[in-house]
């Protein structure tokens, strides 16, 4: 059966992804930023709560994937603690200033990453070549590339996530798991192209607790966020996308 992935910002979210059905789970932090490496506490609470597969994301901050010496060897620290602490996989991504894969710092991150799964995140999206990265993240032993087909969603980038799935199977490469904007309404778009894995954040915006809410201070740079509410999954939607899934490959078994 095709594989859903859920993004989590949250154990409490997890937890409610793998009670309705998610095959694994990314955990995250830092929302605002599409994802950062989480905390130790969520890790831990992660390795004690969870018992599907969890991969966490490791991203030391947000906006580009070319990385300076000393947030590499943030990265390169936090794979070794994700790994020493039992995860069987990790989401990593990292380009040079060309926007090419840079290979040197990905091959010493799968030395480390020995024995795990590797899933090279959307920083492919940002890559000058993606056939060309394919490959060579084949040769990297990725086990798993998450894309929106360099688009800014996924149904918009249906044709090059087409040609991607069809030339990994011609090379044995990295599963390519859709991404961006993957929802219930448009989830058959990707099962019609062939797509084993699918990755969505299945969720809804929730209202904060507080009932004392001070007016005039933020503390978020974007004056405008809602620091009031935040995203969660929603557990039903996460269980009828499971159950869409099962139900079309039931069909064109």
């Amino acid at each position: 059966m095709a594989k859903l992935e859920i993004c989590c910002f949250g154990i409490e979210c997890a937890q409610v992804a793998q009670e309705y059905g998610a095959d694994r789970i990314e955990l995250c932090s830092g929302a605002a930023d599409g994802g950062l490496t989480p905390s130790y506490g969520y890790l831990k609470l992660a390795r004690e709560k969870l018992h599907i597969p969890v991969h966490p994301i490791i991203r030391p901050r947000g906006g580009d994937f070319c990385y300076n010496m000393s947030e590499f060897d943030a990265i390169r620290e936090d794979l070794l603690m994700i790994k020493q602490m039992g995860f069987p996989g990790a989401v990593i991504g990292l380009l040079d200033p060309e926007g090419r894969i840079d290979i040197g710092r990905m091959q010493i991150l799968m030395e480390i990453a020995e024995g795990m799964e590797i899933t090279f995140h959307r920083a492919f999206d940002m890559c000058i070549n993606p056939l060309l990265a394919l490959e060579q993240l084949k040769n990297l032993g990725v086990a798993r590339i998450l894309t929106s087909g360099q688009q800014q969603s996924a149904e918009l980038g249906l044709p090059l996530l087409k040609e991607l799935h069809e030339k990994s199977r011609e090379i044995n490469g990295p599963i390519i798991m859709a991404g961006a904007g993957v929802r219930l309404a448009n989830l058959t778009k990707f099962m019609e192209i062939g797509l084993t894995e699918v990755h969505s954040s299945a969720g809804k915006t929730v209202p904060s607790s507080m009932n004392y809410r001070k007016v005039g201070v933020t503390m978020a740079s974007n004056s405008e966020s809602d620091e009031f509410t935040h995203y969660c999954v929603d557990g039903l939607t996460v269980e009828a996308m499971k159950g869409f899934i099962s139900i079309t490959e039931k069909i064109s078994a």
